[in-house]
């Protein structure tokens, strides 16, 4: 793809960013609802290439629900791709905290699909449910059916703002079936 594609796409996804924010919250759950029922697009071998090598990360996660107090802090991780690009490997590191985890990505190569996995260090336990999802014009895009307690949750996970030099992961919980949305972690990657 030449620079010049590659404009044309950054100006149209940067539009559309633009036109989401100016709708608000309920704009962009649209975007979103209406990409759910067009086609995805098919995954490939590589998608998460983006994310091999070593980083450093600032967190902010949602101490409340429906709140606006966070707690920020910093962590690392280490990423490999890994069988062709059909996995990627996160090890994800909080020095200060004493924790650690692993991100596990595997691309269903049949099915065309990615599926996110989360494995606490502590437990060794791969946490389900995995997010599923594709990759929509630079953007990563997972999503699953959780609970939290007896609630029936939709949660969403994305990747974007993706460079060489850095990317963000943001999650968000819905508690209405998908009708609004709350960003509860949001995770800027630098390259270290």
């Amino acid at each position: 793809m030449d620079s010049n594609s590659i404009d044309t796409m950054r100006r149209a996804l940067l539009q559309s960013a633009a036109v989401g924010m100016a709708l608000g919250a309920a704009g962009i759950d649209a975007v979103f609802a209406a990409g759910a029922a067009a086609e995805k697009p098919p995954g490939k071998p590589g998608d998460f290439d983006f994310l091999s090598g070593n980083w450093t990360i600032r967190h902010r996660r949602l101490k409340t629900a429906g709140t606006q107090d966070w707690d920020e802090f910093d962590g690392e991780a280490t990423c490999w791709s890994i069988l062709g690009g059909v996995v990627s490997v996160e090890e994800l590191r909080i020095p200060a905290r004493q924790f650690s985890g692993m991100g596990l990505r595997v691309l269903d190569v049949e099915k065309k699909v990615w599926s996110d996995f989360w494995v606490n260090a502590k437990s060794g336990v791969v946490v389900p449910p995995g997010t599923q999802g594709h990759f929509i014009d630079g953007a990563g895009i997972f999503e699953a059916d959780d609970k939290d307690g007896e609630q029936a949750i939709k949660v969403r996970g994305v990747w974007d703002r993706i460079t060489p030099a850095s990317c963000r992961w943001y999650q968000e919980i819905s508690r209405d079936g998908g009708k609004r949305w709350e960003g509860n972690w949001y995770m800027d990657w630098t390259r270290a």
